[in-house]
C-alpha cells in the first residue's frame, strides 16, 4: 500500500469529504484520482473515493501580489511554498473495504477530522475496479456543478491503464462474480 500521506480531513459527511494539505504537497493525484482513508489503525477498513475538485483559496497577501507590478519570482515561489491557507481537495466516496471484501457502496460511517488521506496504488485501483461492473460510478451522479464527463473520463483512463498493465484490457465488460 502507498504510505505517502496527501493531507488530513477538514470535514466529512456520509458521501464525501474535504481534505487540506499545503500547496507544497501538490504531488497529489489529479482530477479523477482514486484515494483511500483508513478507518482503523490496522487499515483493515478503508474508505475509497475519487478526487472531484481541487480548490486553492486566496488570502490578503495573494490579493496584494496580484495587483502589484513586477513581483519577483522568489516572492511568488515563497508564497506558494510557505502559504498558511491549505489547498483543499474534495473527494466523493465510491466504496469501502472491510477486511478483504470490497464494496461499491457508501461506507458505514464517514472518516473523522484529521484522518489521513492517501493516494491509491495501481494495485489498489485495479482491485477496486475489478470488484464489480463499475457500479461505483453511480455515486458520481449526485455531484452538482462538477464536470462529470471529465471526472469519469479521467478516472476511467487511470483505471484502464492499470488494468491493461495487469493484462486485463477488457475489465469493464466482465460480469460481477461474488
Amino acid at each position: 500500500m502507498t504510505t505517502i500521506e496527501m493531507g488530513k480531513l477538514l470535514r466529512a459527511a456520509a458521501t464525501g469529504c474535504v481534505v487540506g494539505c499545503r500547496v507544497s504537497q501538490i504531488d497529489v493525484p489529479a482530477l479523477g484520482g482514486m484515494v483511500r482513508i483508513p478507518l482503523d489503525a490496522e487499515a483493515s477498513q478503508q474508505v475509497y473515493g475519487l478526487i472531484y475538485d481541487i480548490h486553492i483559496d486566496d488570502d490578503g497577501l495573494v490579493r496584494q501580489l496580484v495587483t502589484a507590478e513586477g513581483v519577483p519570482q522568489e516572492v511568488i515561489l515563497d508564497n506558494r511554498i510557505n502559504r498558511n491557507v491549505p489547498l483543499e481537495i474534495s473527494v466523493v466516496f465510491i466504496g469501502h473495504r472491510q477486511g478483504e471484501r470490497i464494496f461499491h457502496s457508501l461506507p458505514p460511517r464517514p472518516p473523522l477530522t484529521l484522518d489521513a488521506l492517501y493516494p491509491c496504488s495501481p494495485e489498489e485501483l485495479r482491485c477496486f475496479s475489478n470488484a464489480g461492473n463499475l457500479g461505483y460510478l453511480r455515486h458520481l451522479l449526485r455531484l452538482e456543478e462538477v464536470p462529470l464527463g471529465e471526472l469519469v473520463a479521467a478516472h476511467l483512463q487511470q483505471a484502464a491503464a492499470v488494468q491493461q498493465q495487469a493484462g486485463n484490457p477488457t475489465w469493464w465488460s466482465k460480469p460481477c462474480v461474488n
